[in-house]
């Protein structure tokens, strides 16, 4: 009983560790004060202000540009690295996916400042090494998310459909895709968190005059956070929240439309 206690405590520290900072966010992004510990009253002005704010949006525009972009392009590459590492043989499959993951335990700012020094000796920094960097960096992660749905395809399934008469197309798309959509769509969203959060790497490798809502949110540290910042902060983990709500409701609705299909 009472070791069921303590556990129900611990838990309920560490979820209050987890989400009372957020909670305290919310909070602040609806304060009619500047002030971090008094409370002026409930306002929306600072979600008013935050969409009248051209340096903010502008911020927020390219952060989600470059999410987007790289996100898609790096989920393109990574899952046709992933098909063709599974195709190789067990020694050449240990070699690459080591390769993959050294950036992931790699230290962002070494990651970073390499990627400067090389696009610095090649080009001009601005929006398009941004890009390229987070491209890089996103692509182990969509590998190892699409890695463990390509080893868990049925043996000999592929070629089966080949000796049937069904094209490499036709039997990729009816064959492989449906089994390793999952593991395309999650290594998606990680590579959309992954970029949406980064400072390290978009600090080093932006350009002058482009700013991000992580670069733009360290510059404001030394005269303090603004007000409009909670507010955004806000939307962006209600979006996120809701997201996470839709994918939950779908996968709970998946097995429950199986069990009737099979009745």
């Amino acid at each position: 009983m009472v070791k069921k206690s303590l556990s129900k405590i611990y838990m309920v520290l560490i979820f209050l560790f987890l989400y009372l900072p957020i909670a305290v966010l919310i909070v602040l992004s609806f304060n009619n004060s500047k002030s971090r510990v008094h409370w002026g009253g409930f306002t929306l002005d600072w979600y008013r202000e935050l969409f009248q704010s051209e340096t903010i949006m502008s911020a927020f525009y390219t952060t989600l540009s470059i999410t987007l972009i790289s996100a898609l392009v790096s989920t393109i590459i990574g899952t046709m690295a992933a098909i063709g590492i599974s195709a190789m043989r067990k020694k050449g499959k240990a070699i690459m996916l080591g390769a993959t993951n050294i950036p992931l335990l790699n230290a962002d700012i070494v990651t970073g400042i390499s990627l400067m020094l090389l696009f610095v000796r090649f080009t001009n920094l601005g929006m398009s090494t941004v890009l390229l960097a987070h491209i890089t960096f996103n692509i182990p992660y969509v590998i190892l998310n699409v890695m463990p749905k390509l080893n868990g395809l049925p043996q000999h399934t592929y070629e089966a459909a080949l000796d049937l008469g069904a094209t490499p197309a036709y039997a990729f798309y009816k064959i492989v895709w449906p089994d390793i959509l999952p593991g395309v769509f999650s290594g998606f969203l990680m590579a959309m968190t992954m970029s949406l959060d980064d400072f390290s790497i978009t600090y080093f490798t932006k350009g002058a005059g482009i700013n991000t809502l992580s670069t733009m949110i360290y510059t404001q540290l030394r005269k303090g956070i603004l007000p409009e910042m909670y507010a955004l902060s806000t939307i962006l983990f209600l979006i996120a929240l809701l997201l996470l709500l839709l994918i939950n409701y779908r996968s709970l609705e998946h097995p429950a439309r199986h069990r009737k299909e099979r009745k």
